[in-house]
């Protein structure tokens, strides 16, 4: 009864290496005959029985899987054709290459023809500005990401481009498939030059490029290192947040991303911004305070230090600030409007008590007088801002207001022309 069993399980083993054999070889003839869905059914048949199946057979069965979803380039399943040819490239990097030549090189002309028409479609959408461009050409780069996933370049560039193009969903969905894998743009990426287009092609890994460079297809192979770009894809990712207005979730992905890069200046100044439009101003001024410990060269941090200052009603807060924003920027404009407007500012409380004093005209002159001693103060802040943007009507306006209050007759009827004309 043993030899009786062994008999049947040995004959059972070579009915299956046969029907694999069978199953195959009726999807080599269906492929010949441009007959895919019967290709595909019959390799479907196969599946189960591979795991017995010889070398030859296997290589075979996915050399043949490649071609059937492949359909001579007529199928536009890209992730599934993707899928096929990896791995035929796969199983045959442990055994002898019979496929991966032919499959490598239908692989690299499908991906430059598409990442060619996509990187056409970009240049389009940079002069229309149109989000539709923008979208087409990122479906262009992600198509070429499902068929070389390790590609994942591409996949950062359909993000981007579907940012551009306000799809936000579909580009936040990229940055978390970026994130999950644990992607960063660092490495080494191999380049070598298309015999035929004279264009340059790049590669993720060495091997890919050396196979290429084997078959003919390109020539002068060579390295190429890149720094990591993970802090932008946090910045990136939570930016589309932003225009959906969730603060909250962008705020969550700035503050994850902030984890990991703690000193990223970009970062911080996003989750700043993400706070003033929360309305959060006082966080927003903490993070521009803190952003200037990053970085303290740059004058729009202590600008916008200022602004804040002087909305919260510290004036003289917010002309030190204005002040250092002038040393390191001696033409910012805005920063010597915002000091005269500080200097004003501090008029108020005369004003204020001056329409309580109407009825005494002794105290109303006196408070009168300091008054425009202030406005005093405050004309050659307003006249350097007008020296550096004489097209600033609001500064115009509140020049001209200042001289005629303190008399200044021949200063503000030159300016009045000036207004006039504009």
């Amino acid at each position: 009864m043993k030899k009786q069993i062994l008999l049947l399980s040995a004959l059972f083993i070579s009915l299956t290496v046969f029907g694999q054999k069978s199953e195959v070889k009726s999807a080599e003839k269906a492929i010949k005959s441009n007959n895919y869905a019967a290709a595909l059914q019959a390799l479907n048949k196969a599946e189960p029985m591979l795991a017995n199946a010889d070398q030859k057979t296997k290589a075979k069965y996915y050399y043949f899987k490649a071609m059937a979803v492949y359909k001579n380039g007529t199928s536009t399943n890209y992730e599934e054709i993707g899928k096929a040819f990896h791995d035929l490239l796969e199983y045959e990097k442990n055994t002898k290459e019979k496929y991966s030549a032919d499959i490598s090189e239908i692989s690299s002309k499908l991906v430059q023809r598409i990442a060619k028409d996509a990187q056409d479609n970009y240049q389009k959408a940079i002069q229309t500005k149109e989000p539709t461009d923008y979208n087409k050409a990122a479906d262009g780069f992600y198509q070429v990401y499902l068929l070389s996933p390790i590609d994942t370049s591409f996949l950062d560039n359909a993000a981007l481009l579907y940012y551009f193009g306000k799809d936000y969903d579909k580009s936040i969905t990229s940055y978390e498939k970026l994130l999950d894998l644990n992607y960063t743009g660092a490495g080494t990426i191999y380049i070598a030059t298309n015999k035929e287009t004279g264009e340059d092609v790049i590669y993720n890994d060495k091997k890919s490029m050396d196979l290429q460079v084997k078959v003919g297809l390109v020539e002068n192979p060579r390295t190429e290192l890149k720094e990591s770009k993970r802090n932008t894809i946090y910045k990136n990712y939570a930016q589309n947040f932003v225009q959906k207005e969730d603060f909250d979730r962008a705020r969550e992905i700035i503050t994850e991303g902030r984890k990991e890069f703690p000193s990223d200046y970009a970062l911080l100044i996003d989750e700043a911004n993400v706070y003033y439009k929360k309305g959060d101003e006082d966080t927003f001024k903490v993070k521009l305070e803190e952003a200037i410990q990053l970085n303290p060269e740059e004058p729009m941090l202590y600008y916008n230090v200022g602004v804040m200052n002087m909305n919260q009603g510290n004036t003289d807060e917010a002309i030190n600030y204005f002040k250092k924003a002038i040393e390191l920027k001696a033409d910012y404009a805005d920063a010597w409007n915002n000091i005269g407007a500080a200097i004003i500012e501090t008029a108020q409380p005369i004003i204020d008590e001056m329409n309580n004093s109407l009825s005494d005209f002794d105290k109303y002159d006196r408070l009168q007088v300091k008054q425009l001693e202030i406005y005093k103060k405050a004309v050659p802040y307003y006249e350097k801002a007008y020296e550096l943007d004489s097209n600033n009507v609001s500064v115009i306006q509140t020049l001209m207001g200042l001289y005629q209050n303190l008399g200044e007759d021949a200063k503000y009827k030159e300016l009045k022309a000036k207004y006039d004309q504009m």
